[in-house]
């Protein structure tokens, strides 16, 4: 442990992509400027799993991490829908989570905006149209951007959140 710690000390903390921090802290400054601008320093997401794997809400979680940190930014995943600006939807749409998908897009106040994330609402994943899928996404909701991947990682979704609050 001693070995650890005086390696730790002489050479300070090392990353593994040099190249992505520095973008990532002139990402980190446009999304702080945009939700400042358009959210008054607050944008609440709801993130609602309509039948994924749970990898996409893996990833999200590590956007709370000091890393990325989104809260600093002023993005918050907020629990209730009446609380949330944007719904972030994962998953394909499934019979029974549609339904419930519906209710909390429409328990969120105007203006609000649908995101979808992963490629599952796109019905991009490795399942056939069934009585149980009722995807893709759009055909319940007018989805204002999509963050691709399977599951798409952290910089992916931060990078699609910056995405779109320039598209709004």
């Amino acid at each position: 442990m001693i070995r650890f710690w005086n390696k730790r000390l002489k050479l300070g903390v090392l990353t593994q992509d040099l190249e992505f921090d520095e973008e990532l802290e002139q990402i980190k400054k446009a999304i702080k400027s945009e939700v400042n601008k358009k959210f008054a320093g607050s944008l609440a997401i709801r993130m609602v799993d309509s039948g994924s794997c749970n990898a996409c809400e893996a990833e999200c979680n590590a956007l709370a991490n000091p890393y990325y940190d989104l809260e600093r930014l002023g993005i918050y995943f907020v629990a209730s829908p009446r609380h949330a600006d944007v719904m972030l939807l994962s998953g394909v749409m499934t019979f029974n989570m549609t339904p419930h998908a519906i209710e909390a897009y429409k328990q969120i106040p105007e203006p609000k905006w649908v995101i979808t994330m992963g490629d599952c609402p796109l019905m991009k994943a490795p399942f056939e149209k069934t009585f149980a899928i009722k995807a893709p996404a759009n055909n319940h909701f007018e989805v204002t951007h999509h963050i691709e991947g399977c599951p798409p990682e952290p910089r992916e979704i931060i990078k699609g959140l910056l995405e779109f609050l320039r598209k709004i």
